[in-house]
């Protein structure tokens, strides 16, 4: 695409924004947003975008519909600003987890985050690790879902991990650590759960061999930490050597945190796709940074080069 791109950022990951900016060699976009004494959210973009490339880097996670408000009032603002196009990137996509109705009488949450994303004037969409990839079809616009896959399996590799088995913590993952298993050369494990009400799980059995062996749960994120310490444990008991988990989404509600401290889980790898803080962050946590897939991302979309070597 001819012409300038700009990079503005609201509150969710200005960390993130700034070392993609970095990356890039270019400075964020000057924006005002905060809130009124009323408690709403007030938006102004300080800078002129007629005519430019913008990207927009938000993650909708806590406080999330804050977050998602302010992603709405932002795109809002670039389109009245007579920007050419507008991408949002969100290296998290809140709300993903109610992307289908497990009963009656309950609404699809993802679809109406797209709906409301879309009509705000967004003209594509740059996303990490969804948590189901039908939310990818939830939009009639282009959707560039990119995987930190690559980045979590090159830390293990680092580990020089021996005799390593990857371990799916629920079957609706199998794919996504069937795809961690072939990049280490590891066998797989799957367990299987249910959950008996929103963010409760209970394990049910488990399929595959990790006596002796180095397990590694593989996820796409980990919020209560309640499935990683339960999958964790049923690993040790059924004779895993030691067990690691890594994941892209960081949530680690509540006191999530030291839950995993005190956990039989020797290590757990994520990403910064939502920030994590210092009280967070205990020896056990290791971040992962993601500005340089989202960098070298932004730059191929702009100069509409094509982004297929980020997925392998």
């Amino acid at each position: 695409m001819e012409g300038q791109f700009q990079i503005f950022s609201g509150n969710s990951n200005l960390a993130l924004a700034n070392e993609i900016c970095q990356n890039l060699n270019v400075p964020l976009g000057r924006a005002l947003v905060g809130q009124f004494k009323n408690g709403e959210t007030r938006v102004r973009i300080e800078e002129n975008v007629r005519g430019s490339d913008v990207f927009l880097i938000q993650s909708i996670c806590a406080p999330v519909n804050h977050h998602l408000m302010e992603l709405l009032l932002m795109i809002d603002a670039l389109r009245r600003a007579s920007a050419s196009r507008i991408t949002a990137v969100m290296p998290y996509y809140g709300y993903a987890k109610q992307e289908k109705k497990t009963a009656g009488r309950e609404p699809i949450s993802a679809k109406l985050v797209s709906n409301l994303i879309t009509t705000a004037g967004v003209n594509r969409v740059l996303t990490l690790d969804l948590h189901a990839a039908a939310i990818e079809g939830f939009f009639d616009i282009p959707v560039d879902h990119l995987r930190a896959a690559p980045i979590l399996a090159e830390r293990f590799k680092q580990m020089n991990p021996m005799n390593m088995v990857v371990v799916s913590p629920d079957t609706g993952g199998v794919n996504r650590a069937n795809d961690f298993r072939e990049r280490m050369g590891a066998s797989l494990a799957i367990i299987a759960k249910q959950r008996p009400q929103p963010d409760v799980s209970e394990i049910l059995e488990m399929v595959g061999e990790v006596k002796d062996k180095m397990a590694v749960i593989v996820d796409d994120m980990i919020s209560t930490g309640g499935t990683l310490i339960e999958a964790a444990d049923l690993l040790m008991e059924r004779g895993a050597k030691e067990v690691y988990a890594c994941a892209t989404h960081a949530i680690l509600a509540g006191n999530s945190a030291e839950l995993i401290r005190n956990s039989v889980v020797k290590k757990v790898v994520v990403t910064n796709t939502i920030p994590v803080s210092a009280e967070q962050c205990n020896e056990k946590i290791e971040v992962l940074t993601v500005a340089p897939l989202l960098a070298e991302a932004i730059q191929r979309i702009h100069k509409d080069l094509s982004l297929s070597t980020l997925f392998v």
